[in-house]
């Protein structure tokens, strides 16, 4: 059991690939920035604190990293000596050598806690060296822009060997050094031009301002020195010392990685298993949520669906499920995420999302409450757990009563065909949920449609309700008779990918068809599959996952690049999305049940990609034309859960 050690060299004086790297803390918090120790997006920080009412907030940005020599010279620790990053057990480590002085620096945030420690070794070059350290910081909300005014004046308290900083309402960043001598310099350094480059590649605001209290100077020798940054109070902040929290991390992430699947276990798998970590998180400040949980023995748990600005998404929930739980072995953790997102439920609709620091779901999305009955399926079929079946039941129940009658957003069954048909101005109700309108019965919705409506027929039937079973089959029934008959597209070899469409049916070739013939409860007829499954992979299939639109359609975009309307027109025009690997596994694995070496041949491509980008996982989503390069979020909870997934179901 061994997981798999990226090494990347640091090129001098700076890194410039623009590789990122991030650690999460289970809260939905994290620390992340680029391996030549800067921050190249405003979402990054070394300390994003998960805080009740505010949700991610950065609380430390930035630090300026300076070595002063017995002599008086003095280097930027990173511009000027940075060598290697690598990854143990997922965790950050840099070294550093200039002039026979090798040093090393980790970081780490216990799990459960919104702190963070940076950790400082001499490993070699005589006695102990002497550590500048500048903390520069600007409190605001992870995804706000980065020129939002500083909350000023700022407070600085201090009590001995720690102190802490107060910002505008924000609860106070407490800071204190571990293991060394130090001493602080107050000055009240300001810059209004920190640089931000991905969002200037962005077209986003690219600058804006950090304030600094001072100078933190450390003495660091071979024991090392730590800085802790929390937003905990100081029993919790300092209840670790630095070595203790990277050693309890190190073995909390090799005990995930013995738990999971056997495929999963070593090299690049194991470490996918930790970075799946980083996405399951314990919503605790949703106060009250909490509060109706425990009040009847549950606990609750949620998935962000990609780092750094996404919260948690209901239809990304559901897909990323199997992987980040079942494959990991974390089954409880499955089971809460289901119990609750089910008490989310409302007028037969799991949330689309759940804003950041809010506690009420927003519910435009037609394919979220789909994908709920597929993944509690997956859960069962995996746990045998019938109580949190018979648990979830009723609302299943309101689900498919709501949607054969009708619900919000246009969301609702067809009486004429059986078929499920949504939309309403104003909102894109697909997955496709950007620039990209779909109003009609698309294909990916019937075909989960008719698969939920297959599901519960089987678990009305095995808990006695005949009527109520007997009602699901012949509502699936009808909706297969009606899907086979209307969305098969003689003229193309494949399927519609809407039809009843505002424009009529819509003949172009994507990817979403694949799950006509990928999921448990396949709606198209067995003697098209072959079809199907051909034309996803000579149109659609590179090495990190399917295209989301045929090269030769008028509207493909070969790039996701740009401002936000060129991204968001790309974002399903041709953008390929690494998530779709599993289902494109799971339908060539039904026509070659035996070939799991030819479908493990698919997943090539992702190995390589972990050392390119946020290192150590995958991105949301990547250029549709070669090399495909990655973009959007650095890490994307469905990416790494369906690679995962696939690589155990082809192991």
């Amino acid at each position: 059991m061994e997981q798999a050690q990226i090494r990347i060299a640091v090129q001098s004086p700076a890194d410039g690939s623009g590789r990122e790297w991030m650690i999460a803390n289970g809260l939905a918090g994290y620390a992340s920035g680029t391996l030549a120790g800067g921050a190249s997006r405003r979402h990054d920080g070394l300390l994003v604190a998960a805080l009740p009412r505010f949700g991610r907030t950065i609380l430390l940005d930035r630090l300026d990293e300076t070595v002063r020599l017995a002599d008086g010279s003095r280097f930027a620790l990173f511009a000027d000596a940075a060598v290697e990053f690598r990854l143990e057990a997922g965790l950050p480590v840099w070294r550093f050598e200039r002039g026979g002085l090798v040093l090393e620096r980790r970081v780490v945030m216990p799990y459960r806690q919104n702190t963070t420690f940076v950790h400082y070794r001499l490993l070699a070059g005589g006695g102990p060296v002497t550590l500048d350290l500048r903390p520069w910081m600007h409190f605001r909300g992870n995804d706000g822009q980065a020129d939002q005014p500083l909350h000023m004046p700022a407070v600085v308290h201090a009590d001995g060997g720690r102190f802490e900083v107060t910002q505008g309402p924000y609860p106070p960043l407490r800071l204190a050094v571990q293991g060394a001598a130090w001493s602080l310099a107050l000055d009240g350094g300001r810059t209004d031009e920190a640089f931000y480059p991905v969002e200037a590649e962005r077209e986003y605001v690219a600058k804006g301002p950090l304030w600094s209290p001072g100078v933190l100077t450390v003495e660091v020798g071979e024991a090392g020195a730590a800085l802790v940054a929390s937003a905990e109070p100081w029993p919790t902040a300092l209840a670790l010392t630095a070595d203790q929290a990277l050693a309890s991390e190190a073995e909390r992430r090799r005990r995930l990685v013995a738990q999971a699947h056997p495929a999963c276990r070593d090299g690049v798998a194991a470490l996918l298993v930790v970075a799946a970590d980083a996405f399951l998180f314990d919503p605790r400040g949703r106060f009250d949520l909490v509060a109706r949980a425990n009040a009847v023995g549950d606990d609750v748990r949620s998935v962000i669906a990609g780092y750094p600005w996404f919260n948690d998404w209901g239809r990304d929930t559901m897909i990323s499920l199997e992987g980040l739980t079942l494959v990991t072995g974390r089954p409880d953790d499955a089971k809460w995420i289901l119990r609750t997102f089910a008490s989310y439920e409302r007028d037969g609709l799991i949330p689309n999302n759940i804003p950041d620091g809010g506690t009420d779901g927003v519910y435009h999305a037609a394919d979220a409450s789909l994908w709920f009955f597929h993944a509690l399926n997956r859960y069962v079929t995996a746990t045998g757990d019938r109580d949190t079946l018979r648990v979830i039941l009723p609302t299943l129940r309101r689900i498919l009563d709501k949607h054969r009658a009708g619900t919000r957003f246009g969301i609702g069954m067809d009486p004429a065909d059986g078929l499920l048909k949504q939309g309403i101005e104003g909102y894109m109700l697909t997955w496709m949920d950007s620039d990209t309108p779909r109003r009609g019965k698309a294909v990916e919705i019937n075909a989960l449609w008719y698969n939920a409506l297959a599901l519960m027929a089987g678990w009305l039937g095995e808990e006695g309700d005949v009527a109520a079973a007997a009602q699901a089959r012949a509502d699936a029934e009808r909706a297969r008779d009606s899907f086979n008959a209307r969305f098969w597209n003689p003229a193309t070899g494949h399927l519609f990918d809407l039809v009843d469409g505002e424009g009529g049916d819509d003949p172009v070739c994507r990817c979403n068809q694949i799950l006509a013939v990928s999921l448990p409860h396949a709606v198209l007829a067995p003697e098209r599959w072959a079809a199907v499954v051909e034309v996803v992979r000579s149109r659609l299939l590179t090495p990190y996952g399917l295209r989301s639109l045929d090269p030769a359609a008028a509207d493909y975009r070969p790039n996701f690049a740009g401002g936000m309307s060129m991204r968001d027109f790309a974002y399903h025009r041709g953008t390929v999305w690494g998530w779709l690997i599993g289902p494109f596994l799971d339908a060539w694995l039904k026509l070659h049940p035996g070939d799991k070496a030819g479908g493990r041949a698919f997943l090539a491509g992702f190995e390589a990609h972990m050392s390119e980008f946020c290192v150590g996982t995958v991105a949301e989503v990547f250029d549709a034309a070669a090399p495909h390069s990655p973009r959007g979020c650095t890490a994307q909870a469905w990416s790494v859960a369906e690679w995962l997934r696939a690589w155990a179901v082809t192991g």
